[in-house]
């Protein structure tokens, strides 16, 4: 008799529950165990999502959802609902979710479809306002199978999957890491960047520590970040800019020997521990390290060990290791390594938003030297204690 592999599973299952139970001495009934459900999918959250107050006066829950595929044919996504209780947050289906949903090992494809054994992630950014920031989230995917198992799992469900809390922790308030006015924030939360799906699998484990990193550029006068030759780092009025201490703290990780590279030039061959260049990494306290990344090459000024004080110059804006133009690469994280660990929201204590870029730039034109467009009429105003989101230009002062 041939046997159903799922089901031997799940009789097997519970022959092992019922041999290892141990007598209950307790008077009474003891309380109804939840119904065993055989589902498609396995489910969970990378890390709790931390709430970040965000300069659209909203707070934002940025996390990624793991999901696998357990049946031996096609899964196919139709839509992912996340909840707070009864309140429905956020609800993605079609081709929304499609882009938001990438398979493991194929980044720049996005899918609804999870072959066989196959995992997925789902990157999710849930906009409340502030009074509205939920403590627990549950998500509800709807999907279809293409092998259903009659009897245990049906060819359409919707599925409950991975339950999580939502993290208490405060994101940490910093002062800016540069200074002046025009400082554009790229790859930024919360948006579906080349930061956000940087999930690097190190030491068996997956990472993401780019969840919150920003990428600053500087606009001149003009809206653009170049004049003159793109492929010379002089063309760039912002090169060796200095980077700043964002808080007292201490220098945890340093370092100073790699060349920068050729502005519109993409990168290749680079060892793992060469993608952040030239780096300083310094300890905040209470679990929180900030990196400063792609410095410029003999510039930094610190060494392990070293106190430094919010405001302090660390080193200048360079343009090595895993970078196309020269930018500062700021991150928060919960570890000193630049690339195993998981990224943390952060606050800037008080900076002024002077524009927001409209829509997504090509990166290809501003290496050109031709303008960002901004958002017609937007409003300047001061902001205290918020996080950047992709695509801010903001005006910082260190001396505040």
């Amino acid at each position: 008799m041939r046997r159903n592999p799922l089901l031997t599973a799940v009789l097997a299952g519970a022959l092992l529950l019922a041999g290892c139970g141990s007598k209950d001495t307790a008077s009474g009934p003891p309380p109804a165990l939840p119904p065993a459900e055989p589902t498609a999918l396995i489910g969970t959250v990378l890390a709790e999502p931390v709430p970040v107050a965000a300069t659209d006066g909203r707070t934002h829950l940025a996390y990624e959802l793991r999901l696998t595929n357990a049946t031996g044919g096609n899964v196919t996504l139709t839509s992912l609902t996340a909840r707070d209780g009864d309140r429905q947050l956020l609800t993605l289906s079609g081709d929304n979710l499609k882009y938001w949903t990438r398979a493991l090992g194929a980044p720049g494809t996005p899918t609804t479809v999870l072959g066989p054994g196959q995992s997925a992630t789902v990157w999710l950014d849930i906009a409340v306002d502030g009074a509205a920031v939920p403590e627990q989230l549950t998500h509800a995917v709807e999907l279809s199978v293409a092998k259903p198992v009659p009897g245990l799992i049906a060819a359409s469900a919707t599925q409950q999957v991975a339950p999580t809390a939502v993290s208490s922790r405060t994101p940490i308030s910093l002062a800016p890491p540069l200074d002046g006015a025009g400082w554009m924030d790229i790859n930024g939360c919360c948006g579906m960047t080349s930061h956000r799906m940087a999930l690097n699998p190190i030491n068996g484990s997956l990472w993401a520590a780019e969840r919150f990193a920003v990428d600053y550029l500087q606009l001149d006068g003009n809206t653009r970040i170049a004049t003159g030759d793109p492929a010379a780092l002089t063309s760039y009025p912002y090169y060796g800019a200095p980077v700043h201490a964002v808080a007292d703290a201490t220098v945890r990780a340093v370092r100073d020997d790699l060349p920068d590279q050729t502005p519109g030039k993409a990168p290749g061959g680079l060892a793992l521990d060469q993608y952040p260049g030239n780096y300083v990494v310094l300890d905040l306290g209470d679990g929180n390290h900030a990196l400063y990344a792609h410095l410029k090459p003999g510039s930094v000024a610190v060494k392990p060990g070293d106190r430094v004080t919010r405001g302090q110059s660390l080193a200048e804006l360079g343009n090595s290791g895993n970078s196309t133009a020269p930018h500062l690469h700021f991150q928060v994280m919960d570890g000193p390594d630049p690339l195993a660990a998981n990224g943390l929201p952060f606050v800037i204590d008080s900076f002024r938003l002077s524009q927001r870029v409209a829509g997504d730039p090509d990166l290809d034109r501003l290496l050109a030297a031709q303008p960002a467009k901004l958002t017609p009429g937007f409003a300047k105003r001061d902001l205290t204690e918020v996080g950047p989101l992709v695509w801010d230009v903001m005006d910082y002062s260190v001396s505040q």
